[in-house]
C-alpha cells in the first residue's frame, strides 16, 4: 500500500513538473526583454507572450503589432495593453489586447501608439453622409480622422486636433497607416504639432 502510494506521488510530481516545463518552454526563435511583466516570444512569423512567472499566457498569433526598440523589434505591453491589427477591405485597423490575450479595444483606428502613462494616441475614423444618391439608393459619403488621446479602457481623454484630416478610404490610398504627429507626455499632457510643424503643449485638467 505504501509502495503504491509512493509510486502515485512520484507520478503526480512528474506530471506537475512536465506541466510547468511545457508552460515555460515554447521553442522560441526570439525572446524579448521583459516589459510590463510580459516577455514577447517569436516562433516562425508569429508572436506570443510569457508572463513574469514564466507561464505561456498568450498563444502564438499573427495580429500583434511590432514595435522598434533599442533591443530589437517585437510586440510590447504597456499599461496592460498591447497593440493588435486587423485587416478589413485591404485596410489595417488597430486595437488592443490585455495580458490574457482578450481584445479589450476592438480594431477600429487607422493608426495607434503604445500606451504610456495610461494614455495612447489613436486616429479615430469618422464617416460623413453628404447626400443621398437617388439613382443608386445609397448615401454619398466621405471620410476623415482626428488624432485623439484615449485611456486603457478606450475612453476619450481629449481630441488633439481640432480640424479633421480628409482621406480616401481605400486599400490603394492607405497602403501605410497615416502618421501620428502628437506625443503623449503623460495622461494629462500632450505635445501637439500644427500645420507649420511647430509644437504646442496641451494640458488636460
Amino acid at each position: 500500500m505504501i509502495m503504491k502510494r509512493s509510486h502515485f506521488l512520484s507520478f503526480l510530481m512528474l506530471v506537475f513538473t512536465s506541466v510547468l516545463y511545457s508552460q515555460s518552454m515554447v521553442d522560441a526563435d526570439f525572446v524579448s526583454p521583459m516589459n510590463d511583466e510580459m516577455v514577447a516570444v517569436k516562433k516562425g512569423s508569429q508572436w506570443g507572450f510569457v508572463n513574469s512567472e514564466g507561464n505561456f499566457v498568450i498563444n502564438f498569433r499573427d495580429d500583434l503589432v511590432i514595435t522598434k526598440t533599442a533591443d530589437g523589434s517585437f510586440p510590447i505591453f504597456h499599461n496592460g495593453r498591447s497593440l493588435i491589427t486587423q485587416r478589413k477591405d485591404g485596410i489595417n485597423y488597430y486595437g488592443y489586447i490585455d495580458r490574457s490575450g482578450k481584445t479589450v479595444i476592438e480594431p477600429q483606428y487607422l493608426n495607434a501608439t503604445n500606451f504610456k502613462d495610461d494614455a495612447a494616441i489613436v486616429l479615430v475614423l469618422r464617416r460623413n453622409e453628404l447626400s443621398q444618391n437617388i439613382a443608386l439608393n445609397k448615401p454619398v459619403v466621405n471620410y476623415d480622422y482626428f488624432e485623439v488621446a484615449i485611456n486603457p479602457n478606450g475612453e476619450v481623454i481629449t481630441y488633439l486636433t481640432q480640424e479633421p484630416v480628409h482621406i480616401t478610404l481605400s486599400a490603394e490610398s492607405l497602403r501605410k497607416p497615416p502618421a501620428i504627429y502628437s506625443k503623449a507626455l503623460s495622461n494629462t499632457m500632450f505635445a501637439v504639432m500644427n500645420a507649420q510643424k511647430k509644437w504646442s503643449i496641451l494640458k488636460v485638467e
